[in-house]
């Protein structure tokens, strides 16, 4: 039987194959969901192929398998520990850094929402005070604007009632359960 090493993955026949096209599948789908977040797609690949390694993964590995720069590779395993979504592991005999993926989606979801979706509900904080304020000096708005003030100010409170929704939500006691991690314990990897 023939052997193959790719990316720290062991291969070997037709059904090693298959599974390689399933973790290639995933690394893509990994990617395209990271950068539909707004996190690049080179740290969604990252996380789904050490995700599905069985073996913890070097940058070495990474750089290999996906052909991305070593400095790419560093800083989105870098993003991905401060997310909870790798952890250093040490490999006897090897003086390299290995990662391993978590099993917390939740953790992991959670995390990386409080850090992407953050940033960005505080530049719309930024930008809805800011609208207020420039709003609140116009007054009084002279009658030719008004219908156009109106329309603006309008629109400004939707956008800040539905920030209030979804900031009631995000704290609901349903998306905290859900978001709660939980591995499947038992199973393996």
């Amino acid at each position: 039987m023939d052997y193959v090493c790719r990316g720290g993955w062991i291969l070997a026949g037709t059904v090693a194959e298959d599974l390689q096209r399933i973790r290639e599948s995933f690394v893509q789908s990994g990617g395209n969901l990271s950068q539909a977040l707004g996190a690049g797609r080179a740290i969604g690949q990252v996380f789904a192929h050490i995700y599905f390694s069985p073996v913890p993964q070097t940058l070495d590995h990474l750089t290999d398998a996906l052909g991305i720069s070593k400095g790419s590779a560093s800083m989105c395993v870098r993003q991905l520990e401060q997310w909870g979504a790798l952890r250093r592991v040490w490999v006897k005999g090897d003086r390299k850094i290995y990662h391993e993926a978590s099993r917390e989606f939740g953790n992991i979801v959670r995390r990386l929402l409080s850090d992407v979706v953050g940033r960005t509900v505080d530049t719309s904080d930024h930008a809805l005070t800011e609208a207020d304020e420039i709003l609140n000096r116009m007054r009084p708005v002279p009658a030719p604007e008004q219908e156009d003030w109106d329309f603006v100010r309008h629109r400004v409170r939707l956008i800040r009632d539905f920030r209030k929704r979804v900031e009631k939500i995000w704290h609901s006691s349903i998306v905290k359960l859900l978001l709660q991690g939980g591995g499947s314990k038992g199973n393996p990897g």
